[in-house]
């Protein structure tokens, strides 16, 4: 379970609240999620966990997805 040290904090990083920011946002942590899984190679258990987590977390509410910007967000672009 070493590993989750790794992933769990990105579950605690803070969408910004500017809707211009959204999208680095999101294209930040695919490719930090990408490049962990590439190079750290989590075990299974530690990747189930995190996914159940984020599976958790982006049906619990609109608006606390990590990994895609909400279509409120997508309304408030010009």
């Amino acid at each position: 379970m070493y590993c989750l040290q790794w992933l769990i904090p990105v579950l605690l990083i803070p969408k910004p609240v500017p809707a211009g920011l959204l999208h680095n946002h999101v294209v930040f942590m695919v490719l930090y999620l990408t490049g962990f899984f590439l190079e750290r190679k989590p075990c299974t258990i530690c990747s189930l966990v995190f996914l159940a987590a984020v599976a958790v977390l982006c049906y619990s509410g609109i608006g606390n997805c990590l990994l895609w910007p909400t279509s409120e967000c997508q309304e408030a672009l010009p």
